[in-house]
């Protein structure tokens, strides 16, 4: 977050944000919410400190915000991040269920969060420089927040974070009193808002391919019709996304990046090697299945053959969603290059 005030210098305050640095996956499987495993427990210890030593040595002192749920399979890395927490004391860890105290749409129950780091997240500061460049004042420390994907949750949350931070900042150049915030200058208000909508929905488009959820939390502090409909166009198509087009993609960059997988010209390319597409095949089997017994049940009062009729169709269209739901990781799209663990 950057800002300017009267065009004699720049004031800017960071935050950061990153995934649970434990070893965990989720396969896609044609579910909408692939379940959640914890792997390579043996192995977290190092990882965990090692994450965050290269944070402390580069921002200070550190906290730590954890917005993932308590129930479900967020769950699992809910109960194990903060056991290895505790081990760093340099750290401080905070956790805050985003969806049990916010729901859809209380947004200003961040303050509850807030309350809890606010003292600290003040005396970090920020970064100040004036007109010529000279540096006046450095931020001394960090939030980083996470939630499971780091998108909206987190932006939502990031955004409140930068609300505060605006406030705190114009308050104390005489522009707000303390008892006004950065809403009364309605202009400027837009404008921060847009600012931090947009700026989530480009990182999620990087991510996920698709616009940030909950982006109308940030641009307009409430939920909106057009915003619910927004929203489940971009879940739809990451659904799609995720279970069909990313497992190609994005773990072979992965892959690449890492040194994971070396490129060999004696090998043929992965990427040459035909494969059927099951999926198709599934996709057209159900979408057969669900026609013939969509056109058997129209016809089923006419005769007691009909409705037999309908019937076998309703059980074999039945048995294809049994099938393709029993072997759902195989109709996704997989990495080529090293596989899945």
């Amino acid at each position: 977050m950057r800002f300017v005030l009267f065009y004699v210098g720049s004031i800017q305050v960071m935050q950061i944000r990153g995934s649970i640095p434990l070893l965990w996956e989720q396969i896609v499987d044609l579910s909408y919410k692939p379940r959640l495993r914890i792997i390579g427990q043996e192995r977290t210890p190092r990882v965990v400190e090692c994450h965050f030593q290269d944070i402390l040595q580069g921002y200070g002192e550190t906290i730590a915000v954890d917005l993932t749920d308590q129930r479900g399979d967020e769950g699992q890395l809910r109960a194990a991040f903060p056991v290895e927490m505790q081990k760093l004391p340099n750290v401080r860890y905070i956790s805050f269920d985003f969806h049990h105290v916010c729901g859809s749409a209380n947004f200003n129950n961040l303050e509850i969060l807030y309350d809890q780091l606010s003292e600290e997240f003040e005396k970090q500061g920020y970064f100040l420089i004036d007109a010529e460049g000279n540096i006046l004042l450095e931020q001394k420390g960090i939030i980083r927040t996470n939630c499971i994907d780091c998108l909206d949750r987190t932006n939502v949350t990031q955004s409140y974070l930068a609300q505060k931070t605006l406030n705190l900042r114009l308050q104390g150049a005489g522009i707000l009193t303390s008892t006004e915030c950065i809403s009364v200058l309605s202009e400027d208000y837009g404008k921060f808002r847009t600012l931090w909508a947009e700026h989530g929905d480009e990182i999620s488009l990087e991510y996920t391919g698709t616009y940030a959820l909950k982006g109308d939390l940030v641009r307009y502090g409430k939920q909106t019709l057009a915003g619910i409909i927004k929203d489940g166009m971009s879940a739809s198509s990451r659904y799609y996304l995720n279970n069909f087009q990313d497992g190609i993609w994005q773990p072979n960059a992965l892959d690449l990046v890492s040194g994971h997988y070396t490129v060999s010209r004696s090998n043929p390319s992965p990427f040459q090697v035909k494969t059927i597409r099951i999926s198709l095949i599934a996709s057209a089997l159900l979408t057969g299945g669900l026609t013939l017994t969509s056109f058997t049940i129209q016809q089923a009062g006419r005769n007691a053959q009909q409705y037999m009729s309908s019937m076998l169709w309703a059980g074999v269209t039945a048995g294809m969603v049994a099938l393709v739901k029993a072997n759902g990781r195989q109709l996704c799209s997989r990495p080529r290059l090293c596989g899945l663990l």
